[in-house]
Formats: structure tokens, sequence, C-alpha cells
């Protein structure tokens, strides 16, 4: 039996591919959009590619299972509560899936979402008694549970599914034996969760130890736990729940339509199919020069994240990039499911140079002027773009709290005759939200070089909240 983990940290996503060396079968767990790196592993272990499993209904990410199907005509198999376009084979409590040296048994786990599975891996060959290996999808996290409050909004509460969760856990999950190798779907920086680790394996009984949502409770109290304080979940997230269970265009004809624009075309796009225009580039570059309504998103960031907080993937988008990075870009939007990229700025920036008019620019305070101007009768507002948490743990003296995710909605909450200062953590987050607030009207907006780290590592004079401030 072979089990290899793919993780990909731009969206904290784990997949998994399990080969039987018999009977040269593999089968795929919770695929990224991207497949090359599956079918490249399975050739070079003279494996095909039979089936394909979705531990449920991915909210942060549009899965492959389709363009796995498409490739290698692989069976896609879901738990035996999920509704889809497409064809399944649905895998009920118990049911399982047996090769030469592997079986698989599904646990039905709902919580995190109604028709979510849990995986238990048999090495045939070694214990066929014995679980070696249980997939948890978003179920258990590495430090956390999966968060019940995504699907809330299909019939059935956050508390309910709470509930199931708990009975998820403690009666299918942690039946299992300690030394069961725990492998889940997510890690540090998803958002399907509040305190996942950064480590990407562990096992049973290190989380019947360590986690703190298995921790000996009443269902109550854990329904309570896991369903206060939950970030904020990006807007795209409904999108992509629905989009999972649909016939859709394979990435590989989305990416088909990745092609270079002069400014000309990009500017029609604009202006008579409402293109939105997002900005990869570090966002130095593009405070120093930028076209005018574009959103900026820095490439090696969390872009995805931000990118379809803000972007409506039912318009056009038009990517703007350094030279030789506009396909990652599309890529990166096409794991998420925005498809509707009508291709990249040929030249990126330099198309502009005969163009002033559709240039802007702005800003960037270090720190030290930032706070000698906070000296001065008539001071900026500045605003933190943090989360409620990162702001009450210490921010700049007289900064007040509008977390990125909500800035285009608060805007009107800020003065147009007055300084803004945007800050975050290191400088990305600040340059999001100056574009947003350009795009919304605001001139005599910029924002803090290097953000509160600069800040802090100055030994400059900080605020903090006894607990989380309100924003």
């Amino acid at each position: 039996m072979h089990l290899k983990q793919y993780y990909l940290g731009c969206l904290a996503h784990a997949s998994y591919m399990i080969g039987c060396d018999k009977s040269k079968t593999a089968i795929v767990i919770d695929p990224q959009r991207d497949i090359a790196q599956y079918i490249t592993d399975a050739d070079a272990a003279g494996f095909t590619i039979k089936h394909v499993f979705l531990s449920h209904f991915h909210a942060d990410f549009v899965a492959g299972h389709l363009e796995l199907r498409k490739k290698t005509k692989a069976t896609i198999h879901l738990g035996a509560q999920a509704q889809a376009e497409f064809e399944f084979e649905a895998m009920a409590d118990g049911s399982t899936l047996e090769l030469e040296t592997v079986k698989l048994e599904i646990l039905e786990t709902p919580g995190h979402t109604p028709e979510g599975i849990s995986i238990v891996v048999y090495d045939l060959e070694h214990d066929a008694d014995t679980p070696k290996a249980v997939l948890t999808g978003d179920t258990l996290f590495i430090g956390d549970v999966g968060r019940p409050d995504l699907m809330a909004s299909i019939g059935v509460t956050a508390e309910e599914l709470a509930g199931s969760l708990y009975d998820s856990l403690h009666n299918k999950l942690l039946t299992l034996p300690d030394a069961t190798l725990l492998y889940p779907a997510h890690g540090a920086g998803s958002m399907c969760g509040k305190n996942l680790s950064s480590d990407t394996v562990s096992t049973i009984g290190a989380q019947r130890a360590n986690n703190y949502a298995l921790q000996s409770m009443s269902k109550e109290e854990f329904i309570a736990i896991v369903t206060a304080n939950q970030p904020v979940a990006p807007n795209y997230f409904s999108y992509d729940a629905m989009l999972n269970r649909k016939e859709h265009t394979t990435l590989s004809d989305s990416m088909a339509n990745l092609k270079p624009l002069d400014l000309k075309t990009v500017l029609s796009l604009v202006d008579e199919k409402e293109a939105q225009l997002v900005d990869a580039r570090l966002p130095s570059d593009y405070a120093d020069a930028h076209m005018n309504k574009s959103l900026s998103v820095e490439l090696e960031g969390k872009f995805a994240t931000w990118a379809g907080t803000f972007l409506d993937p039912l318009k056009p988008i038009v990517i703007i990039a350094d030279a030789g990075t506009e396909v990652e870009a599309g890529l990166r939007l096409g794991r998420i499911g925005f498809d509707l990229v009508a291709g990249y700025l040929e030249g990126g920036m330099r198309a502009l140079a005969e163009a002033p008019e559709f240039v802007g620019n702005f800003e960037r305070l270090s720190s030290g002027e930032l706070e000698r101007r906070i000296s001065e009768s008539k001071a900026p507002l500045v605003v933190d773009v943090r989360t409620p948490g990162e702001y009450a743990s210490g921010h700049i003296p007289g900064a007040i709290n509008i977390p990125l995710n909500a800035i285009r909605e608060r805007a009107g909450e800020l003065p147009h005759d007055q300084e803004v200062v945007a800050t975050c953590r290191t400088g990305s987050r600040s340059c999001t939200a100056v574009s947003i607030l350009r795009m919304q009207g605001f001139t005599n907006v910029g924002d803090q070089r290097g953000g509160f780290v600069n800040w802090n590592n100055g030994s400059r004079a900080i605020e903090k909240c006894e607990s989380t401030c309100g924003s």
C-alpha cells in the first residue's frame, strides 16, 4: 500500500493518493483542481486512477473530481447523504472499497457538512484488522474540528450541525485506536476552522489528548465552544460549495481562455462587460503605479482567499501581473472556481506608459513618518484592517479596527476630509484596503509600510485590549 499526501500551501489544503501495488490501482481523495501531479505520480508507479473520493462538498476550493473523471474515467464517490448533478457512487456508513492490499471503510461523519465522510484505511498486507490511518476531511483537524456554521443556510442550523459533529467525533472517530494516523484535509491558514495546527499528520491518540474540542465536556458545552468566534467566511465559500455539487467547466478548459489583452481591449471590457481588474504584484509596486479601479491582492500572499472575498465570480476578470506570473494568478483563481478570467493585460503596467490618465499611486508611510504625523494637529485616521483578535493583542495607539473583509461595507464610516492610513501586520492587507477605498472615491488615503511588525520592532508605543476589542 502506498499513501501520499499533497499539501497546497496557498490554500492550506491536503489531498491524498492511495495506491495498491498488486492491482496497480490508485484512489485520489479530495483532489485539488489542477490534477497533473496525481496523473504524473500514478503513471510513474504504474497505477491507474480508478476512484476519486470527496470527503464533503468543499467550500474553500473547487475540487478536481470532474477533472479526474474526464482524464481517467475514474468513479466519483461521495457520502450517502450527498446530492449532486453528476453521477457518483454513494458510500453509506460501513461501506467498503477493497483492493488487493488496501481496504477503505467509510464512516459517515456529518457536522462540518451534512454529507461529510471520513475514510478509514487498512493496509491488508500488514494488519487486516487494525486501521493504519483515517482521512478525516474537514470533520477533525489537527488541533481543531470543522466549523459547523458554513452550511447553516441550507435548512439546518449551526447548532444542529455542531451536535452532529459531536456525535461523529465521539461515536465514530474517537473509537479508532490511538495509533491510527490522522490525515485531515486542511492545516493552519484555512478558514474551515479557527485553531488549526501547522502539522500535516497526527494520530487519534495525540488529538484525543491535546485537541481542545475533544476534551471532556457535555454536548451542550461542545456546541457552544465550536460555534463561537469562528472567522468570517470569504464570500466565495457558498459559491464553491454549490459549484462542487454541479457539472461545470474543467480547469483545463477554463485556463485555455487565459490570453494577453491589449489596453484598448481591457478598457472596453471594463466599460461594456463590467470586467474586474485584479493586480497581483507586490504592494510596493502597486503603490508606485497601478491601473485605476484595480484591486490589489498580492500573488504571494493569500491571493485566492482575498480575491475570492472581493471579486464577483460571475463577472469577467482581467489580471495585471509581473511578466511570467500571469498563468499562476489565473490558476489560483481557477482553483476557487473563478473561471471567467478574460485574460491578462499584455505587458503589465508597461502597457500604460503612454496612458497616464489611467494610472494612480499612493503614499506608503514608514513607521517613523506615521508616528510623526500622528503627533501633529492634523493627524491621520489610522485604520487597522487586521482581525479583531490581532488588533486586541496590540495596535498603534488611536487606530480604529475595521477588518479587511468588512472594509468595503464599512467605508462609509471613514472621513473624506481627513487623511486615512491603513495598516495591517506586514503591509499586504493594508494595500488591498487602500485599493478598495480608492475605488470607492477616497483620494487622501495611503498605508503603512511594513505594518504592525515594523511598528513594534521599533519599540514604539502600542495599545492592547483586555479582551477582543469591538470592531
